[in-house]
């Protein structure tokens, strides 16, 4: 019996495929229907009007990316620029051990081996060193003397300089660096969870030990410095003397790194560097940059030390920014500015992006630590306001609406604290965690404006806008982290570009180079003469179809957790596991035009995040012992799994959020119980 291609498009030959009982039995009837293609067929590939422009001839050593992308039809220079991002992320990649990268992460597994190892997912927490510990509790109360007596910021409104200073004392800027370079060595996840409480405190300080440490010159140094490279720069960096930047963007020269302008030549001993940065934060002379630039037009990165005061080489460029408020975020102007050559990073593998993209995993999931703390603060100052504020006789905490609010920023602050947990974790097992830490940054951010704008000042109605009132001085402070570190939408492509890479490279690049040999910029499936020309990757891809059909999901048993967790956790072990087919599916309705389906790509990927935090949060919520905590990791995974099926939540849904909101506002919680709130402003 034939299958008859000819006659078939993609999805339902693979129907059928589907239905037979043998691959090798499909093998020869693919081969007997297609071993004699008509002669007169196959010659009108060349002339038919849909091939009169040849399609660009990808390098064979091009990435999958640019490969993708040349096939597709793109230009030359967009394909070269996208290629050459993809390159580093390749170099990256090829910094971590095998069992490490990508393709073995706990999503890439989970989706594409069907294999969803819930180990992987939730991972145990360990107990921070007693010295460490002191070290946190010292520049906790560092930062809480210096609110208290009112030196916390300077006349500009930044952190100030004897904040900064203080802290340096305490050890809070050498926490991720190695003690043989006097930091203190903090494992990643002991790191995070410190940053969420320095949040419940002062955001800013909190977020500036993630540009120093995770996104400024430390990283860069610790892993790409030579040992007389950390050993001249590291002990500054560690006791605060020289706080840190990263020096990346450019007016030009934002989600497109490969519009790099600022260029570095060498001189003797030392690169002239001639350009200008923009919206880099924690930058202001005297300050050690890692500076991306480019040498005989190769990306790189100088460790550049900022004198202490401008001067015709080197120049501030200011400018009104409302995010980001308390910390500097300047542009950066160079010009005949010499470094000496002895601070080139030269990574083993890759080059300037390449040490660019290390770091921001650690920032991404630092921003999702900070959100956590940030929307702590948030709910502590909403209870006593919701208990305090009445309408019609009564205090607006007795009202479902407000119970609403309340229950479900308690859900967004589990979820964050669940992914914060995970993607340390992951990165100090050694994972490269690219995935996981967008999923992260991008729940995190999006949490945060929902808790400030959605929770927070509906509830604190018009007050929220007076001087002094936490929303109204720091609104932008919570809509920042939606684009810094990777614009929400943007990253959720960069996710799903992470996630079909491979599956790209295994099955789809050769169909789009045999229809490139072929001249066939079409395809068509019912086609007998394009049937002819795919056979052969027809049937790689079928046997893996097939193959994975067969398989079936690999689910770990979840017997321990509590059934209400359990279901949610099941429910996303099932829904990752079958998720290659919808993923390949869309592939395969697209094809080479896939790249121009971003809103397509941006709506899957966001449901395979949902799916990814709804498993993360059950499972840490099973491990929590607070009632509240857990009745918390219950809730959004509720309203996650509606988003992600689309449907409407309904009076279980309501009871569920309504009656944790009631709760907290009885009973309190022990994740805000330290926590100052704010004063109540206009009492009446």
């Amino acid at each position: 019996m034939s299958l008859g291609i000819h006659n078939k498009s993609y999805d339902e030959l693979l129907e059928e495929i589907d239905r037979k009982e043998n691959l090798s039995r499909l093998a020869q009837e693919v081969q007997s229907d297609n071993h004699a293609a008509p002669a007169a067929e196959t010659a009108a590939v060349s002339d038919s009007p849909e091939n009169d422009r040849p399609l660009t001839q990808p390098d064979a050593g091009s990435s999958f990316a640019e490969t993708a992308l040349r096939l597709g039809g793109k230009s030359d220079d967009e394909a070269r620029r996208t290629g050459v991002l993809d390159t580093a992320d390749d170099q990256v990649e090829a910094l971590f051990a095998p069992q490490y990268q990508t393709s073995n992460s706990p999503i890439h597994q989970s989706v594409w081996k069907r294999d969803v190892r819930t180990d992987l997912y939730c991972l145990h927490a360990s107990e921070v060193p007693t010295a460490a510990r002191k070290i946190m509790d010292r520049c906790l109360d560092v930062v809480r003397s210096a609110i208290a007596d009112r030196t916390i910021y300077d006349d500009q409104g930044k952190i100030s300089e004897a904040t900064l200073a203080r802290l340096g004392e305490a050890g809070y800027w050498g926490m991720l660096v190695d003690p043989a370079y006097g930091g203190s060595g903090l494992r990643f996840q002991h790191f995070a969870k410190f940053v969420t409480k320095m949040a419940t405190i002062e955001p800013t300080v909190a977020g500036l030990a993630s540009v120093h440490g995770c996104i400024g010159a430390v990283d860069p140094l610790r892993t790409f410095g030579d040992p007389a490279q950390k050993k001249r720069f590291l002990p500054g960096l560690a006791d605060g003397s020289r706080l840190s930047a990263f020096a990346l963007t450019e007016p030009g020269a934002g989600s497109d790194l490969t519009a790099l302008r600022t260029t570095a030549v060498l001189d003797g001993d030392a690169y002239v560097v001639n350009g200008e940065k923009l919206f880099i934060t924690n930058a202001i002379p005297g300050r050690t940059i890692g500076l991306v630039c480019r040498i005989d037009d190769q990306p790189a990165v100088l460790i550049a030390e900022l004198p202490q005061q401008e001067d015709e080489h080197f120049q501030m460029k200011r400018y009104g920014l409302y995010a980001l408020r308390r910390a500097h975020n300047n542009g950066l102007v160079f010009r005949d500015f010499r470094v000496p050559a002895a601070n080139l990073l030269r990574p083993a593998t890759g080059d300037g992006l390449t040490i660019a993209y290390h770091g921001l995993n650690l920032g991404r999931v630092s921003l999702c630590a900070n959100a956590a703390g940030t929307m702590r603060s948030m709910l502590a100052s909403m209870l006593p306001w919701a208990a305090y504020r009445c309408t019609y006789g009564q205090s607006i905490d007795r009202r479902e609406l407000v119970q609403r609010r309340i229950g479900h920023m308690a859900g967004l602050i589990v979820g964050c604290d669940a992914l914060v947990h995970w993607c340390s974790g992951l990165i100090d097992m050694g994972y490269r965690g690219e995935m996981e830490c967008i999923v992260a940054k991008i729940f995190g951010s999006e949490a945060l404006k929902e808790a400030a704008i959605e929770l927070y000042m509906k509830t604190h109605g018009g007050r929220s806008f007076l001087h002094g009132h936490t929303f109204g001085d720091n609104v932008h402070e919570f809509l920042a982290p939606c684009i810094y570190e990777g614009e929400g939408e943007m990253l959720g492509m960069a996710f799903f570009k992470s996630l079909v890479k491979q599956h790209g490279k295994d099955y789809f690049e050769p169909i789009g180079r045999a229809l490139q040999a072929a001249g066939i910029k079409r395809p068509n499936p019912a086609n007998p003469v394009h049937a002819w020309q795919l056979k052969g990757p027809l049937m790689r891809y079928a046997r893996w179809y097939i193959g994975q059909r067969r398989a079936g999901r690999t689910l770990d048993t979840l017997d321990q957790m509590p059934p209400e967790l359990r279901h949610h956790a099941s429910f996303a072990q099932q829904y990752l596991a079958d998720a290659c087919f919808e993923i390949s599916a869309t592939m395969r309705t697209y094809q080479l035009k896939l790249a121009d389906r971003q809103c397509a790509m941006a709506g899957l990927s966001q449901r395979l995040q949902d799916a990814v935090v709804i498993l993360c949060t059950s499972l840490y919520g099973s491990q929590q012992t607070d009632p509240i905590s857990h009745a918390a990791a219950d809730v959004v995974c509720w309203h996650l799994r509606h988003r992600l099926l689309g449907t409407r939540p309904g009076p279980a849904d309501f009871r569920r959020v309504t009656e944790l909101g009631e709760a907290i506002a009885d009973e309190g919680w022990s994740e805000i119980s330290q926590i100052a709130e704010d004063p109540i402003l206009m009492r009446y």
